[in-house]
């Protein structure tokens, strides 16, 4: 059965390198680093995305949506790809294996192709497969000279038509332009972020985040959401009145058109604002803010709410409120009991907001392929010295056909 034509936000991230490094590893061990990788990838991508099918060493995922906030596709894309390199990082100090497939791990990498078009959903055998010429040209688009005229290894690829559906100014946000030659569209217009420089910047970066020894309040909620959804009910400016306390809307001004440090944020009560200064941002981990309160004498205050992934794929969010400076102690502690409320409501409200958008999505959603499951070989046996051959895994999952 065959739906009507929707636009969509197409999404492939391919493991690089994988073709070359399986050459003269061991498979066993090559296998589980693989599915391993893919789990990290593929959860980095969702819930905003959905996984459409398991492409060897790539995850083809999609968004209907006829637009798409720019500034969170960029951060699940680079907030995908920094797990993935603390991932590759975590593998390699946690295995003693001195076989070829765990001494190469550092030589794969991970790029991403992303695209914006019309597609068709078929139904087979209760299994979803999305069609059209935007499915065929992100995959043309996979195979590409980027690497030969640019030399870079790791990047996000924007097409044109992406660009102008996520609202992104890729001159102002320092994209790359570049031009493929397709058999089915021409010349493709394309936008590069490289991901090296991302990650190199990312670990250079000043963490300006509170820490528990210098909190002076810290609130915790949990709960099922993922990280990345819970980032993004966080973080945009859509989503937080339907959870903050008060907000009626958000206005943002980010100097570079893409949320991060040095967006202002006027946080809207009516006819009161709250301005919210981003002072350090770390997609899917923490934000730290400076909000300044729409009355005198108040100190502004400085919190960071931090992410941790629970067991299970929940999400405990720590909000930490910095101590405040000497000379504004007195001024903090008469006042800010008027504010304490307003944390714990916020804290109750996100969770309830989240709780209806997880019930929301499961009563939409369509079954995903199911990942392959690493044994974990790599990390706790040894090569031997028969050499396992892959079993073939069906990315449909049980009771495909």
């Amino acid at each position: 059965m065959q739906s009507h034509s929707e636009p969509a936000c197409l999404l492939i991230a391919d493991i690089g390198g994988y073709t070359g490094y399986l050459a003269g590893v061991e498979l066993d061990h090559a296998q589980d680093i693989l599915a391993d990788l893919m789990d990290t990838v593929v959860g980095g991508l969702r819930p905003r995305f959905r996984l459409a099918k398991l492409e060897g060493d790539a995850a083809f995922a999609y968004l209907l949506a006829e637009s798409v906030d720019g500034s969170l596709l960029q951060d699940v894309v680079e907030g995908t790809y920094f797990a993935f390199r603390r991932r590759l990082r975590d593998i390699k100090q946690a295995s003693r294996c001195e076989c070829n497939a765990c001494i190469l791990i550092p030589s794969l990498d991970l790029k991403f192709v992303v695209h914006h078009g019309v597609v068709a959903r078929h139904r087979i055998a209760g299994w979803e497969e999305l069609v059209g010429s935007a499915v065929i040209l992100v995959h043309r688009l996979l195979k590409n000279q980027v690497t030969e005229a640019t030399g870079l290894q790791a990047y996000a690829m924007y097409t044109q038509d992406c660009v102008a559906a996520a609202g992104i100014d890729p001159d102002v946000q320092g994209l790359r332009h570049h031009v493929e030659s397709t058999d089915i569209a021409g010349d493709v217009g394309l936008w590069l972020r490289d991901l090296e420089a991302a990650w190199v910047e990312e670990q250079a970066s000043r963490r300006g985040t509170v820490t528990e020894r210098d909190a002076v309040r810290t609130y915790v909620s949990e709960t099922p959401a993922p990280p990345m959804l819970v980032w993004e009910y966080l973080t945009s400016p859509v989503r937080r009145p339907k959870w903050g306390p008060g907000v009626t809307s958000v206005e943002e001004s980010s100097p570079s058109g893409r949320r991060g440090a040095g967006t202002v944020n006027h946080c809207m009560h009516g006819k009161d604002a709250v301005i919210e200064e981003i002072l350090d941002w770390q997609p899917g981990r923490s934000w730290t803010t400076r909000n300044t309160m729409p009355m005198p004498g108040v100190p502004p205050l400085v919190m960071t709410d931090a992410l941790e992934l629970l067991p299970g794929g929940g999400t405990r969010v720590v909000t930490r409120v910095l101590r405040p400076r000497p000379k504004d102690r007195a001024a903090f502690e008469a006042l800010f009991p008027m504010f304490e409320p307003m944390f714990i409501e916020a804290a109750s409200g996100i969770v309830t907001a989240l709780a209806e958008e997880l019930e929301r999505q499961a009563s939409t959603a369509d079954p995903e392929p199911v990942l392959p499951e690493s044994g974990g070989r790599f990390l706790t046996q040894p090569v031997g010295d028969g050499v396992a051959a892959p079993q073939p895994v069906d990315s449909r999952g049980a009771g495909s056909s």
